[in-house]
């Protein structure tokens, strides 16, 4: 294997963390603010990339830096590493209520498609790249833009899923229609497009956005019910503005305010 292979545990129901196992000189990479705890012998270290050592030279960290950069990440990761003798454990925690999702890259052809903030740790070795759209609908109107986040590699990578995660296997030929935002990831064998919604009123009352994403197999889609851009979007309408005013979740208008107002989701 390339990359490290580290040990694991997933604690907790609605807000969970991942303790992963290191063995003497096992390192794990991790997005900054997702650190929660470690032990003494496990060294922090602050790095240019995904510290996958695919180009050590000055020019190739800089460049993974700069895709890190592009998929609206910081362009530094942190890197945990054991120099002790034993097994040490360190752990990552959930930004916000969901599941953590384990993914075996090794399972997957050794690579797996992700929204751009699912991304929560994996381990060293593992390249974290983008992914860049080939389809103008998809780019346009998919929520994620043209570029996505790809996984890269032989080892166990970890990203996460608002709300309930569900995880769907695709046959050949066999499609799934999914809100844009809910999309946590998929394997690379799964073609992902966009298809408009038809109709006038589902586009003016349907609250549900003007399209949605579809997904064919053969592979395997994870699904979130609770993206953050959704929790965000639903504590932004419920916080009073304006003197304390708001149309409120029974208003007549419903989703054709939020048409008028500008918050509509495509």
């Amino acid at each position: 294997m390339n990359a490290h292979e580290i040990d694991y545990h997933i604690y907790g129901e609605e807000m969970q963390y991942v303790e992963i196992e290191l063995d003497p000189q096992e390192a794990v990479v991790a997005e900054a603010g997702t650190f929660m705890m470690m032990d003494q012998d496990i060294k922090m270290d602050t790095i240019f990339g995904d510290g996958s050592g695919q180009d050590n030279s000055v020019l190739g960290k800089m460049f993974s830096a700069g895709k890190r950069l592009l998929t609206g990440e910081s362009l530094f990761m942190t890197a945990f590493l054991n120099i002790g003798q034993g097994k040490k454990q360190v752990s990552f925690a959930s930004p916000y209520p969901g599941k953590i999702v384990p993914i075996d890259l090794s399972e997957k052809g050794g690579k797996f498609i992700c929204q751009k903030d699912a991304f929560l740790c994996a381990a060293k070795g593992v390249s974290v790249g983008i992914e860049f759209s080939k389809k103008l609908g998809r780019g346009f109107f998919g929520g994620e833009g043209f570029i996505m986040q790809k996984l890269e590699g032989d080892g166990m990578a970890f990203v996460h899923a608002g709300g309930t995660m569900a995880k769907k296997t695709l046959a050949a030929g066999e499609t799934l229609r999914v809100d844009t935002g809910c999309i946590v990831g998929f394997s690379q064998t799964v073609d992902y497009d966009i298809e408009f919604i038809g109709g006038i009123r589902n586009k003016v009352f349907g609250g549900e956005g003007l399209f949605f994403a579809t997904l064919r197999g053969p592979g395997t889609v994870y699904v979130q019910s609770l993206p953050f851009s959704r929790l965000a979007s639903r504590v932004w309408a419920a916080a009073p503005r304006g003197g304390g005013k708001d149309k409120g979740e029974g208003s007549i208008l419903g989703g054709l305010g939020d048409l008028l107002d500008g918050d509509n989701r495509f």
